[in-house]
């Protein structure tokens, strides 16, 4: 068996993306249904699960990449777990408002301050790294 070299990594890059498959397949369920090839053919729902797709693929791939950076760098593996697990909460919240009608707001409010703090507690120990 291969030995779990960045675990943390390994265990974000699984959960956030599942939450895009599931973005995705969303997308692509309501185009099927509704006959839609291009764009949003001026449909909200869609317009919807358009953006919550791409706020997704704007989002994960930074926040994964310096997860990764940071694990290989040997930062604290419970500080990293804490904003990697607070970043996928963000991004899990977000998605629900994204792809399952009648959420409330609220969701996508919360999921975006735990993204970009998590986000900005990434950066701040890139920072770190650098300085040290």
């Amino acid at each position: 068996m291969i030995e779990n070299a960045l675990p943390v990594t390994n265990l974000s890059v699984f959960a956030n993306g599942l939450i895009y498959l599931i973005l995705t397949w969303r997308v692509i369920r309501l185009r099927r249904r509704d006959g839609i090839v291009l764009g949003d053919d001026g449909n909200r729902i869609m317009t919807k699960r358009i953006r919550g797709h791409a706020n997704a693929a704007e989002q994960i791939p930074l926040a994964l990449i310096l997860i990764a950076l940071l694990e290989f760098q040997g930062i604290d593996t419970v500080l990293l777990a804490g904003l990697a697990m607070l970043f996928t909460l963000g991004r899990a919240l977000h998605a629900a408002y994204f792809t399952i009608h009648g959420t409330h707001w609220r969701f996508r409010m919360w999921g975006m301050a735990a993204t970009l703090a998590a986000q900005a507690g990434l950066l701040l120990l890139m920072a770190y790294t650098l300085l040290s």
